[in-house]
């Protein structure tokens, strides 16, 4: 199962993320989400658990837990939805000049 969690602390790294839910089940992979640019974290990471139920389990004891000052929220990740290309970049080109 696939587990979104959020608002972690700047701090948190992989192995942090991959230890607060190895004491519920096997982790197969944790991963904190880092901006592009700065190298620094978004506050948010992924998880992965091969068992769902301890990841179920994980899910409902770890959800508002405080976890270095701040009170995580963690749910079923849900799947990424496709961005459309142009909504919000446009290209405009014109002939007329």
């Amino acid at each position: 199962m696939n587990i979104y969690v959020s608002n972690l602390s700047f701090n948190v790294q992989d192995e942090d993320l991959k230890s607060y839910f190895a004491d519920y089940g096997e982790v197969s992979s944790a991963k904190v989400i880092n901006d592009k640019e700065t190298g620094r974290s978004r506050g948010f990471g992924f998880v992965e658990m091969p068992d769902d139920s301890a990841a179920q389990k994980a899910i409902t004891e770890l959800d508002g837990a405080t976890v270095d000052g701040r009170a995580i929220k963690v749910n079923i990740a849900k799947p990424r939805e496709e961005r459309s290309s142009n909504n919000s970049r446009r290209s405009f080109t014109s002939n007329r000049w």
